[in-house]
This record gives structure tokens, sequence and C-alpha cells, in this order.
């Protein structure tokens, strides 16, 4: 991550309690590679704030989630994540790592479910 955050740094935004996180608002498009079961499927996520936690719909979707189905929870505060989860096949899991590069035009995520690893790449429009 670019840390520390500073009011006015690209694609920030200031909270009511003045601190600064990431805005992670718009619309990315976003690359699932699951290399063990179902190859590489892409999609674009519309993500959404509320405060400091945000929600990302699918926009175009897939058999096991659909159009409008919720793909991502995040919650942020100062300098990081508080939460990240992603929805699977098995239901939300905790992301096991997420990078934030490029001043928060790029999200790599890694995640785990029943033994799989799960790489998703999301890139803003």
């Amino acid at each position: 991550m670019d840390n520390p955050l500073k009011q006015g740094m690209p694609n920030t935004v200031t909270l009511p309690n003045d601190e600064v996180i990431y805005d992670l608002s718009g619309e990315w498009d976003a690359i699932y590679d699951n290399k063990e079961y179902g190859g590489i499927n892409k999609d674009i996520v519309k993500i959404t704030q509320k405060g400091n936690e945000f929600v990302g719909i699918k926009l175009i979707g897939n058999q096991r989630t659909p159009k409008g189905s919720e793909t991502i929870k995040v919650e942020l505060e100062k300098d990081g994540f508080k939460s990240f989860s992603t929805y699977t096949v098995e239901g939300w899991t905790w992301a096991t790592t997420v990078k934030i590069g490029e001043k928060c035009n790029k999200i790599e995520i890694e995640t785990h479910v029943a033994g799989i690893t799960i790489d998703i790449t999301l890139t803003r429009k």
C-alpha cells in the first residue's frame, strides 16, 4: 500500500472522523484465476462505499455467482484493511492476502477455500 495515506491523495476518501482510507468505489475489471478448478473467469465488479465499508457486486456473473451477486466485502481502517472477504462456491471466505498497488488502481487478492487457491486481480476501469 501507498502509506501513510494523506487527505487529498488520489483514490482516497476522508471519513467524518478525519481518518483517510482508500476509496475503492467504482467499476473494476476482475480476473478470477482458479487454476485447480475452473480456470480463469473475467467479470466486472462495481464497488460502492458506505463509510469505511465497501461492497462489490458482479455486473456479468456466472453459474456460481450470477449477475447482481455480492462478491466482495471490505472494511477499511487507517493504513489498511480491517477485513476483506470474497464470495466463493463454498460461501464467504476471508482473503489470505490483499495487496493494493498503483495508487489504488490495482488490487491483488489471494483466498483459499476447500484446499483450492483463488487469485483475484481487480483493475480500476
